[in-house]
């Protein structure tokens, strides 16, 4: 089965290079539309944004045409799909569920996988260039590809078979416990990770769905490009119906709609913010769709008296990562009150450390915040209330030197002093979404005490993505793990952002996953369990009605006989 991945083929600039161009995938056919979306090259937005914007808004009007294009500050473009063209993709992927989930369970999970890592493996470095091109700072770029290899990895793969069927043999009965297919799965990934979202949403089809991806306007390069390049290649070789897999690009608000609408549609995988999630919940149930929802995260870290410090506050500066513009990251750390000014001070230091720039250079994790009054009015709502700013808490250029009109801003701690206080702080209560890390120091109190008002603290995130603990007492260790109940993912002594295998990359309760909110395995949640018996023919119906009444009559007088 031959499919055509790329669009015909590109422009050049006006330099001779190629621009990177990616059509719709509809039914494994390449579908280039009218209008386009161009992609802004990262560096040349730092350079000069305005007139790198003004430029793709000229493109994207119609009043320049690429073949004019100047080289060096676009690097790709992406087909903006229409309404019909959402439509047919989803017609496409219901026309092929049925034939693919006809395939074994083998085929769709372990060959599937198997091959998915091992061209994820090849295209590596491939990946993390469209990553760059798209503005994910390098280090970020490899984060997210490490991420994606742990997802489709030998330890992952054994344990979504270990979810997907259970057989056992009953006498003359085959009886199995099976997570069946949904349907038509379609995927809204996010602005700030869309490619690692996509390849999440990716694992959904080894249960056999279908899937249709909604490449975001901000950022679609990486999601046509993984889809094309990487997924579509292996389900090719595999053999599978052309629609199994479509992606398009498009405004959010249509083709969300589009969706609800469709009667062919049975889950949607949503990523955004709470308010307008919980929103989309609603909408979602009463069309008949099963949401999945990927939210707002405020994760929380606790750090006892014996934590290592200096691991913990390297692994707090992770709240700084891609300018605090990820979901996953610590939000809000509570310290014990013998390791907090420690912690606060190891945490400056290497918060100063956190650079902007390039995101081709090695050390660059800061990325542009081109809207920022929200920063400001966040950090100003914490030091009303009683906080201490320790550092950072200003705009700045690339190179580091502060200015108001800077586009990058500095890595922030601020230190609230009591637990009592910390809840009447905007910067604890929600997701913030920016370099801004409060530090909560825990007044002093019994360590039995201590123990169970930090789980409270905890347990009563109304978020609830991830948590970590620093603590080193095999007894506060376990403490925690068992009575910290809320998120979807706990990580002890580690990294808060760091992958591993089998172990959720995304989901979690309350806030962060609606009110079917868990620990997100696509797979499991775009699927459902079903139980099936398959009899030999030789149990009279009726004994089978009252087999289990029976067996215990049975088993009665010989119980009784066995009495001295």
């Amino acid at each position: 089965m031959s499919r055509a991945r790329t669009a015909p083929p590109a422009p050049h600039h006006t330099d001779g290079s190629e621009l990177l161009s990616y059509a719709s995938l509809i039914d494994g056919k390449s579908v280039p539309g009218d209008r386009w979306v161009y992609v802004v090259d990262s560096d040349a937005l730092l350079q000069d944004a305005f007139a790198s914007l003004t430029l793709k808004r000229k493109l994207e009007s119609g009043r320049l045409a690429p073949e004019d294009l100047p080289g060096g500050s676009i690097v790709g473009r992406v087909a903006r799909a229409d309404r019909e063209a959402v439509e047919q993709a989803v017609r496409a992927a219901a026309g092929a569920t049925a034939e693919w989930n006809a395939f074994p369970l083998d085929v769709r999970l372990n060959q599937f996988g198997e091959l998915l890592h091992r061209r994820l493996t090849e295209t590596a470095e491939r990946t993390i260039d469209i990553l760059l091109r798209e503005g994910h700072p390098l280090a970020l770029a490899r984060w997210q590809v490490s991420g994606a290899l742990e997802c489709f990895s030998p330890q992952s793969l054994d344990f979504y078979r270990s979810q997907m069927l259970h057989e056992t043999t009953q006498g003359p009965r085959r009886t199995s416990v099976r997570r069946r297919p949904d349907g038509v799965v379609c995927l809204n990934p996010p602005q700030n990770a869309p490619l690692s979202s996509a390849l999440l949403g990716v694992t959904s089809m080894m249960a056999g769905n279908s899937l249709v991806v909604r490449a975001p306007r901000s950022a679609p390069l990486g999601v046509m490009y993984v889809l094309h390049e990487v997924v579509a290649p292996v389900l090719e070789e595999l053999g599978a119906p052309r629609g199994t897999l479509n992606a398009v690009c498009g405004d959010p608000a249509p083709v969300l709609n589009s969706w609800l609408e469709s009667p062919l549609v049975d889950d949607i995988m949503y990523f955004g913010s709470s308010e307008a999630g919980i929103r989309f919940q609603d909408r979602c149930v009463a069309a008949g769709k099963k949401p999945i929802l990927e939210l707002a995260g405020n994760d929380a870290v606790v750090v006892w008296k014996d934590a290592d410090l200096e691991y913990a506050a390297e692994a707090l500066t992770e709240s700084f990562f891609g300018s605090g513009q990820l979901c996953m990251i610590p939000n809000q750390v509570l310290a014990h009150p013998d390791a907090a000014d420690e912690l606060v001070a190891l945490l400056a230091r290497k918060a100063g450390e956190i650079k902007a720039g390039s995101v081709r250079d090695e050390d660059v994790l800061l990325t542009p915040v081109l809207r920022n009054e929200k920063f400001f009015e966040c950090l100003q709502d914490a030091l009303d209330g009683g906080a201490e700013l320790v550092c950072g808490g200003h705009a700045m250029q690339a190179d580091g030197t502060r200015d108001t009109a800077g586009i990058f801003l500095e890595p922030t701690v601020v230190l609230v002093r009591g637990m009592e206080a910390a809840r009447r702080i905007q910067a604890v209560l929600h997701e913030t979404f920016f370099p801004l890390l409060p530090v909560i120091a825990a007044e002093p109190a019994p360590e039995s005490v201590l123990l169970e008002r930090f789980t409270d603290f905890v347990n009563s995130n109304p978020y609830g993505l991830r948590n970590s603990v620093w603590a080193k007492d095999p007894e506060a260790v376990e403490h925690f793990v068992t009575r910290i109940t809320k998120g979807g993912l706990l990580k002890v002594n580690d990294s808060h952002i760091g992958f591993l295998p089998g172990l959720p990359t995304h989901g979690g309760t309350g806030l962060t996953g609606g009110v079917h909110g868990e620990a997100n395995y696509p797979i499991l949640r775009t699927s459902h369990i079903q139980g099936v018996s398959v009899s030999d023919g030789s149990v009279r119906p009726r004994d089978a009605v009252f087999g289990a009444w029976r067996s215990l009559r049975e088993a009665a007088p010989a119980a009784e006989s066995a009495r001295p």
